[in-house]
């Protein structure tokens, strides 16, 4: 029987899906699961400090350094909770202002260096699948099953703003889709860790699958 990988690393752009697929395939085969970003959406509120317009760099990097990052298990035992500074932040993360604001923190070689190190240490907890952008070319790249999602810039702003709808989150199609092709445009051109797939990764475009049709196309891989 072909051994299984104990990590499995899952990137791709924003909004490409690999939060919900990787919870899904985590569920599926009884694994950890970790979204890696949101060690930098935890920057980033640490950097806006209940604002709304990030200070100078020198100044985000002061903040992220002095912010303390961990995570809970909710009481239920079926949510991680994220704490920043000893609070819980979770709530916070996947607001529209984070949205606008988490790649230009996450481009900062100071802030990367800072959480690269922690990122690496919860991917290394045992078997797990780990999502989240470089997490296979730079956080984890000897990750034994490295998958990169495809998915077309009005497809993921579809899902998010959806997405967005379901949380009571109050935004246009029109603004998430702008948002996605502005993050798209500093991921692809930031100096440090641009994104791009490992030359070991397999590439799925998800573009005409739903959820459980992309973890099938994972599942194929993982033996």
């Amino acid at each position: 029987m072909t051994k299984r990988p104990s990590q499995i690393a899952i990137d791709g752009p924003a909004s490409s899906g690999k939060t919900s697929v990787g919870k899904r395939l985590a569920q599926r085969l009884g694994y950890l699961f970790f979204d890696t970003g949101l060690v930098y959406r935890a920057a980033a509120v640490a950097a806006l400090n209940g604002g709304e317009t990030l200070p100078e760099s020198d100044e985000i990097v002061r903040r992220v350094r002095a912010m303390t990052f961990e995570l809970r298990n909710d009481p239920s035992g079926s949510e991680t909770r994220i704490f920043l500074n000893q609070r819980d932040c979770s709530d916070l993360l996947h607001l529209p202002v984070i949205d606008a604001n988490v790649s230009t923190v996450a481009a900062l070689p100071d802030v990367r260096a800072l959480l690269t190190g922690q990122q690496r240490q919860i991917g290394r907890r045992g078997s797990a699948v780990l999502v989240g952008r470089d997490i296979g070319t730079v956080v984890l790249p000897d990750a034994e099953l490295k998958i990169f999602l495809l998915a077309s810039t009005e497809v993921r702003a579809r899902r998010r703003q959806a997405e967005n709808i379901a949380n009571g989150i109050d935004t246009t199609y029109e603004s998430v889709l702008k948002n996605i092709q502005q993050r798209d445009e500093n991921d692809s051109k930031r100096a440090v860790a641009p994104l791009i797939a490992a030359s070991d990764a397999i590439q799925i475009d998800t573009d005409d699958l739903d959820l459980e049709g992309v973890v099938d196309e994972i599942l194929k891989w993982v033996g």
